[in-house]
């Protein structure tokens, strides 16, 4: 691994870490590759949605694809720049399968100037049958070379 993937790695995986949510849940960084990431969630009594069927809660799910898609952006990114959520669609197909670890698959396929867009999957087995997709937008610090605001001078 290059340097500039391990510090890419740190940051993708800091992601999770850096959240109480995520650090809970147990999320974790298991591959990257390019504007890609895959993280993982272990099955914990405590992401149960339904206690009659065990099914993992969709707020568990939804966390997951979005840290997964922040990770994958800033994997994509040239030099490190603050990201926040600016649009998440997620579609549901079907529950999670109960006593399953599940995995999110996510893409960063466009940075511009201001917005990464992002595509990724939710899956217990295998991608190719999603408990859901999701398409992201996220915002990059852009202000980078502006200047602030100068704060008022106070009154005496």
């Amino acid at each position: 691994m290059s340097d500039q993937d391990a510090i890419k790695h740190n940051m993708a995986q800091g992601m999770s870490q850096g959240s109480p949510y995520a650090r809970e849940m147990g999320f974790e960084l298991v591959s990257m590759e390019g504007g890609a990431a895959v993280m993982k969630a272990d099955y914990k009594d405590i992401m149960v949605g339904d206690p009659d069927t065990g099914v993992i809660a969709g707020g568990v799910v939804t966390a997951l694809l979005d840290h997964a898609s922040g990770s994958a952006v800033h994997l994509a990114m040239k030099e490190f720049k603050i990201i926040a959520t600016l649009d998440l669609r997620i579609d549901y197909m079907r529950a999670a399968k109960p006593n399953r670890p599940i995995f999110a698959r996510a893409e960063c396929y466009k940075v511009t100037r201001s917005v990464a867009f992002v595509r990724a999957l939710a899956y217990d087995e295998t991608p190719d049958d999603p408990v859901a997709a999701a398409s992201a937008a996220f915002m990059l610090d852009s202000s980078k070379g502006r200047h602030r605001l100068a704060k008022p001078e106070a009154k005496s």
